[in-house]
């Protein structure tokens, strides 16, 4: 079994949900042994990118991409909901940053919509 370390947003991400779905999502990761890092199947998947192996669990309808820190420590740096333009970038290698994240969020479309409005 695994100790996993949160970044600040999976952290945010993780607050944002309820209660049994935290501990469902930090399940998925902490059941996860070195044998699935080292031939992920089905719901894991792993990537190279910057000389670093990433890998990305799906959870339920969250997708968590993670890298392994030692040989008792998975660190994850993204909590993501799937199927969205964030989630998207990551997977192919786009940059995701705060502006990224932002976009998710339906007040940011609101603020467009209203600058268009404006003309």
């Amino acid at each position: 079994m695994f100790q996993v370390t949160f970044s600040d947003q999976s952290m945010r991400e993780l607050n944002a949900l309820d209660t049994l779905h935290q501990m469902s999502l930090v399940e998925e990761i902490t059941k996860l042994t070195p044998a699935d890092l080292k031939q992920p199947k089905d719901h894991l998947g792993a990537f190279n990118r910057d000389g670093k192996t990433y890998y990305r669990i799906r959870a339920g309808e969250h997708r968590v991409y993670f890298e392994q820190k030692d040989e008792e420590t998975l660190y994850s740096h993204y909590i993501l909901h799937q199927n969205t333009m964030a989630d998207l970038a990551f997977r192919n290698g786009m940059p995701v940053n705060e502006e990224t994240l932002l976009e998710e969020k339906q007040t940011f479309w609101k603020y467009l919509e209203s600058l268009g409005k404006e003309k």
